[in-house]
């Protein structure tokens, strides 16, 4: 007996390795990355580059934080960058003239949660297909963003505020990068600690099952949605600040790193299931990818 179980005890720290390690092989392949880079290019790891790096992750990690709950769910959205680029041209144009930065903030982020409003009415209540759907409403939010410039981008005479939040520090630490940080942890917090967080993964393993024990499906993916283009618009606005001009073409670019973000991420932690975590690691290695390829 004793011979046996001698022999089995390595199984199980092996096991749990395993297991660890399918839990955070992204934050490992993230690591990996970061020293490879240190190692070939030393300057990658200078205090400018690195808060350059988090500056552009937070921004991106601020559209689709939204995204990465609508996809938990079980859900898509692809209208989050075009949300970002309607949201962009009405904050520039309000500022360019003369509306200044509040109205044009409040004014962004009202469009952006109406149209999140929008998706999460048509395909919570109205049951329709999501991809099409936002598809529809992406299109649409597209050309009103490219209606607004005529096609060509508005610039802006003064940042703002917001040009200041994106300018500080926090210690060593962008403060917009502390700021998003903070979101996620918030995030995380709701989608794995509490009973709204249980409700999404329960929506996304069987929706009808959840309608019949309870669970208010409608209000929770409008919530999802509204949160969405919210936090897409949010994202526009800033961008607004960071390029000093709205740029009615913007949200193309971020499509296939938001979605890739977010889909990747859903491989750690919970595997499958679009996580907060995941999608942070994701996102910071896309930046780290960008920055030392």
């Amino acid at each position: 007996m004793s011979i046996v179980s001698s022999a089995q005890a390595p199984v199980m720290p092996l096991s749990n390795f395993a297991r660890l390690l399918g839990r955070w092989w992204l934050l490992l392949v993230l690591l990996t990355a970061v020293a490879t880079f240190a190692a070939l290019r030393p300057h990658m790891i200078d205090a400018s580059n690195i808060a350059t790096i988090l500056r552009s992750a937070s921004l991106t990690g601020l559209m689709i934080l939204g995204l990465t709950g609508v996809a938990a769910a079980g859900k898509i959205d692809v209208s989050f960058m075009q949300i970002a680029a309607l949201a962009d041209m009405v904050a520039a144009g309000l500022v360019a003239g003369g509306w200044g930065w509040p109205i044009a903030t409040v004014s962004a982020l009202a469009v952006g949660a109406a149209v999140g409003l929008l998706n999460g009415f048509l395909v919570g209540t109205l049951r329709l297909q999501p991809l099409i759907v936002t598809i529809a409403t992406g299109g649409a939010c597209g050309s009103a963003a490219a209606a607004i410039g005529h096609g060509s981008p508005i610039r802006i005479e003064t940042v703002g505020p917001l040009g200041d939040l994106l300018a500080a520090t926090f210690g060593p630490l962008p403060l917009i990068a502390v700021g998003v940080a903070l979101l996620y942890a918030a995030a995380w917090y709701a989608q794995e600690h509490l009973t709204f967080g249980r409700y999404i993964y329960a929506i996304a393993r069987n929706e009808e099952a959840g309608i019949e024990a309870g669970v208010p499906t409608r209000r929770l993916i409008a919530l999802l949605y509204l949160v969405s283009g919210l936090t897409a618009a949010a994202a526009g606005v800033l961008l607004v600040a960071s390029l000093s001009s709205g740029q009615p073409m913007i949200g193309a670019s971020y499509f296939i790193d938001g979605l890739t973000a977010v889909m990747v991420g859903g491989m750690m932690i919970r595997l499958g299931q679009p996580n907060v975590i995941g999608t942070a690691c994701s996102t910071l290695l896309l930046a780290a990818l960008v920055s030392g390829g």
